[in-house]
Order: structure tokens, then sequence, then C-alpha cells
């Protein structure tokens, strides 16, 4: 991983066009192509000023520094134009740790693994664990018509899960032969603005109950007169 502190100025084209003044910043630059750019301070929810996941581009020149990421037909673009430069240092990480499941996140894994027609009629599994470059994904299956599906399960899923089932489709669908993969976020509760989130990016909601999977109680019965 490389940090580098120094003092810049930068603007974003892509999506939109934003622009940040001179000021004293963190460009953080992962292995894995990922860039994010930091400022002191933000309080409890602090994130990045600023910051493009992988695949990316990072340029560079003197005094200057550009990540180049394509979306779709067009490009993101942050152009960072370094005035001082305090510090610029790299830190060999070694191979990163699992992250571990808490324990609900993993029965419910390992129940959706054994039950994975439950979340969608005619769904099979393929593999736990799914390798990407970035990190397992919980299960990959294959559903009715033979096409691929990444699953990442939460216990509670939030914004953030969105956005991590959203990369693991962006690396997956690198390989040509997953190309179609399409994603379904599975957990117990799923907030309101993720689900909004999941499916105005075209990914599937399904909330699951791990009593129901582990045949502890009956379904609820409905009524129909």
């Amino acid at each position: 991983m490389r940090l580098i502190v120094a003092r810049c100025s930068a603007r974003y084209t892509g999506r939109l066009t934003t622009e940040l003044p001179d000021g004293l910043r963190l460009l953080m630059i992962k292995d894995d192509g990922t860039f994010m750019l930091w400022a002191d301070g933000g309080g409890p929810k602090v994130k990045p000023l600023n910051w493009m996941t992988p695949p990316t581009v990072v340029e560079e020149d003197e005094g200057a520094l550009v990540v180049r990421k394509r979306a779709g037909k067009s490009e993101d673009r942050l152009e960072i134009r370094l005035l001082e430069v305090l510090s610029d240092v790299t830190h060999d990480m070694g191979e990163p740790a699992a992250l571990e499941k808490d324990g609900v996140e993993r029965e419910l894994q390992e129940e959706l693994a054994e039950q994975p027609e439950v979340l969608e009629a005619g769904l099979r599994l393929v593999r736990r664990e799914w390798p990407t470059d970035i990190g397992p994904v919980d299960l990959v299956c294959r559903d009715a018509d033979d096409g691929w599906v990444a699953v990442e399960i939460k216990r509670v899923a939030g914004i953030e899960a969105v956005e991590q089932l959203t990369r693991y489709l962006e690396r997956i669908c690198v390989d040509p032969a997953l190309a179609g993969c399409r994603g379904i976020l599975a957990a117990q509760k799923i907030r309101p603005q993720a689900r909004t989130l999941a499916e105005a990016r075209g990914l599937a909601c399904v909330e699951v109950d791990l009593e129901l999977l582990r045949g502890e109680r009956e379904p609820e019965l409905v009524l129909f007169g």
C-alpha cells in the first residue's frame, strides 16, 4: 500500500464534475487498484473525499497524479495536482486475512449453501467462498437458465453490503465466461435504503429467516378467503 501526504488540489470528472481546492490530504493507493483521497477529520461517519474501486489505472507525471476507471462507455477521471509532497511511503501489508463473519452470518451461509432454492426457484450451488482478487464471494450459483449468480449474505444488510456485492460483481464479470453474472443480496433484515440502491443497480434482495432454514419452526400460515 502506498500512502502520500501532500498539499494538493483535485478535479473529478465522470458521472458528475467536482473540484477540491488546495489542501493537505492523504492519498491512499492499494495494490488491488483501490484509490482513496482523504482529509483529516469528518466526525464519526468519516469517509474518503473521493475514491475509486478497482480496476483503475494510476498515471504519474511531475507534480500530478491521474486516476482513471472505465465506467461503461464513459470514464471516471480524478486529476490531482501535487503542490507539495510531505511524505510518500510504501508498505508491504502481506497477504490479507479473510474477514471473519459473525456466527449468524456463518450459519446463514451454511444453510443457504444447502438450500439455495430458498433464494430463487431453480438456484443451485456451484461454490462457497468463491475467490476474487478483492475477497471471497459467499456463494456462487447457477440459476434455472444456467446463468451465473453471486450471493452476498449479511445478518443486517445496509448500503455497504450493496457496495460490496457491486464490487464483487465487477471483478467476477472481468472473466468473459462469467460476464453475465447477476447478484442477490440475502439477509435477515435489509434496510430500506439498501434495498432501494440494490434494486436501482439490478440486484435482487431476499430476506431470510434462520429459524425457518434450520427447520426450528413452521412457516406462518396464510388463509385465503
